[in-house]
């Protein structure tokens, strides 16, 4: 592989904030701070709270359709004895990606799904394993969908932040046991 390739990979990945550049030292991996993962989650509250709002506003039957659809094939997996993780392999199969597209606001599509949901997506890989997690996001992403498809815009925004709120607190108790 030539260098001009590497570069400007090298360079999307530090547009993501995925990697970050030393002087004579190189590109490196981010390291999740604790610090940084709360900041983040809290601006993901606000953000997809915004998102549902919208989502709310403009749905259509066709997309409450496909979201219900969605959480069936979730609830699914989830089904298994071994099934401990609520994993969503790509964004086109990610809930809040698909709520943030159905928004049809394309600056907040643009902010989420550039800049934050790579990023999202590295925190959420860290607590997804803490036990009963998945099945209550599981739910959680239930009554969201139920409040967009009755189009209660406020009643979508709270309950996603509320749904945001409890991963951040899930994800914080995951650093602290892990710490101890």
């Amino acid at each position: 592989m030539s260098r001009g390739p590497l570069r400007e990979a090298i360079r999307r990945l530090e547009e993501r904030k995925l990697v970050t550049r030393t002087p004579r030292q190189g590109v490196r991996v981010i390291v999740p701070s604790r610090k940084r993962a709360i900041e983040l989650f809290e601006i993901r509250e606000v953000l997809e709270g915004l998102a549902a709002r919208e989502a709310a506003r403009h749905v259509t039957a066709a997309e409450v359709e496909e979201l219900q659809s969605m959480l069936k094939r979730h609830r699914k997996a989830l089904a298994g004895p071994d099934a401990i993780v609520y994993w969503q392999a790509t964004a086109n199969s990610d809930f809040h990606f698909r709520i943030a597209k159905i928004a049809r606001n394309h600056q907040l599509f643009d902010l989420l799904s550039g800049e934050y949901y790579t990023l999202f997506r590295l925190y959420r890989m860290q607590h997804r394993l803490v036990p009963g997690r998945a099945r209550r996001a599981l739910l959680e992403h239930e009554r969201i969908v139920d409040a967009i498809a009755d189009h209660d815009c406020e009643l979508a925004e709270l309950l996603m932040r509320r749904h945001i709120a409890a991963a951040r607190k899930s994800l914080e108790a995951s650093i602290r046991d892990a710490a101890h």
